[in-house]
């Protein structure tokens, strides 16, 4: 039997205005499009669809609401079969502080007892991060997991905490099992940038369809086009302060590597006024040295014209 292909957005061409690389439109979509949020927590997880009984999304936004760029703290928190729970965040920015800025949002996650509860009755939270750079490009990878384990026999500490990174400029380094769940594909979705790009990702797999048309009808909603408008200026505002402090932090740094080579002349010009210190103390002691022999020749000389007196005085006599 021939497979059914998908491509609701054959009426779109050229370049795409916004994709889901715009937090706003990612979080839009994946609120308003339940389907398409099935689809790729099933990519991520490694889920069939008939395995989500029940996905709910735990911090909503008000659609027709006006937005600012602080108002945009985690993107998407997903409550799965009442069991777990999933974080899902859209990165572009590389501010230099994401290790810290996950941990910070899946610890809070975590923590979600009421009073009464068991430690045990704590639900296993994963955080998932679309980041639009390399995390650590030392050792660069398409998606990368993350678990508390002991270090030197590798043992799971727990499996309710996770940390995921899918890093969307390595798509290339997808690996049999990301190809397989589709993951790539719905990276490559993320992030492209014509319609017919995007058509070739969706064939045959209803989901990425799925958000194809919700994107094509995002794009054409004037209400979603000024928030992602919005967004897009939010990041370049922290793209500018980004530069501005890395430009200050060179500052500092020159300004720094001034103050050392003062301090290391300084230093220098002490060393200099501890020599002359020494030589002034060795004229000084010179000083008193020629002092001491003067007074004793004057005390000689004196006791010498004592003793010619005396002489010359008998001698009258």
């Amino acid at each position: 039997m021939k497979q059914r292909t998908y491509l609701p957005c054959l009426e779109g061409t050229g370049r795409i205005r916004f994709n889901m690389t715009n937090d706003y439109l990612f979080r839009y979509i994946l609120q308003k499009h339940k389907k398409v949020l099935v689809g790729l927590v099933c990519s991520l997880l490694h889920l069939k669809p008939e395995e989500i009984k029940s996905i709910t999304i735990m911090n909503p936004i008000n659609l027709a609401e006006e937005i600012t760029g602080k108002e945009f703290v985690m993107d998407v928190k997903v409550l799965l079969n009442d069991h777990t729970i999933l974080n899902l965040e859209m990165q572009v920015t590389n501010q230099h502080n994401w290790p810290e800025r996950s941990l910070s949002y899946l610890c809070r996650s975590f923590d979600q007892l009421y009073r009464g509860q068991e430690y045990e009755e704590a639900l296993p939270v994963h955080h998932t991060a679309f980041l639009n750079y390399t995390l650590f490009p030392e050792y660069p990878e398409f998606y990368a997991k993350y678990e508390l384990l002991n270090i030197r026999n590798f043992y799971r500490y727990s499996s309710k905490f996770t940390l995921s990174v899918v890093s969307l400029n390595q798509i290339e380094l997808a690996n049999e099992e990301d190809r397989a769940s589709g993951l790539d594909h719905w990276a490559g979705l993320f992030k492209a940038e014509t319609w017919e790009e995007m058509k070739m990702l969706v064939k045959e797999n209803e989901y990425l369809g799925e958000a194809a048309k919700a994107i094509l009808e995002a794009n054409a909603d004037w209400l979603v086009r000024e928030r992602c408008i919005a967004r897009e200026l939010a990041e370049r505002r922290e793209k500018t302060l980004e530069r501005d402090i890395r430009l200050l932090k060179g500052e500092v740094n020159g300004l720094q590597g001034e103050n050392t080579s003062l301090k290391g002349e300084n230093t220098s010009l002490k060393g200099e006024n501890t020599s002359l210190k020494g030589e002034v103390s060795g004229l000084q002691d010179e000083n008193s040295s020629l002092k001491e022999q003067i007074e004793e020749l004057q005390a000689r000389l004196a006791e010498r014209k004592h003793n010619s007196d005396s002489a010359a005085g008998e001698f009258k006599e």
